[in-house]
């Protein structure tokens, strides 16, 4: 009986406790509280979202296009808005030729996106680049569409 006693008790107290806690829907003040949408300003995310990763190159080139251009403009700008953030610039090729041409040409790559954001104004000590050739494929298939979507240079934050 009594350790009947004790649980029944134990078990008031614990109901007890549960009832007294205020839930918190955000209306028992009047105001409800924000909920922020979107990536974190600054973030690879803001990155990818609000400016643009990456800039395409035509077949066994390195030279920047126009369009190419108007990516890492924006990149500039987004970089100089968060001068806390470094970046990486990796250069990509499609999976024709050698392996060491690829390399080469995708570093070409890298430097050119860099180059052009220093030139912009982004502090060089903030870039580090890196090829990885044909390696790193960001589209599957072996046709001129695939092709093309590999032939990059992918900025990232560090």
């Amino acid at each position: 009986m009594r350790l009947k006693f004790i649980a029944a008790l134990g078990m008031v107290a614990l109901l007890s406790a549960c009832a007294h806690e205020k839930a918190d829907t955000g209306a028992s003040t009047g105001a409800a509280t924000a909920q922020p949408s979107g990536p974190v300003p600054g973030s690879e995310a803001d990155l990818v979202a609000n400016v643009g990763d990456r800039v395409f190159f035509d077949l066994n080139k390195s030279g920047l296009t126009s369009d190419a251009q108007t990516t890492l403009q924006k990149q500039a700008s987004w970089l100089a808005q968060y001068p806390q953030v470094n970046v990486e610039v990796a250069g990509n090729c499609d999976d024709r030729g050698t392996e060491e041409y690829n390399i080469a040409l995708g570093q070409r790559r890298a430097n050119a996106a860099r180059d052009f954001l220093v030139a912009k104004g982004v502090d060089s000590s903030r870039i580090s680049t890196i090829s990885y050739g044909k390696d790193r494929p960001t589209a599957v298939g072996d046709d001129e569409s695939a092709w093309a979507q590999n032939r990059n240079a992918i900025t990232s934050v560090k």
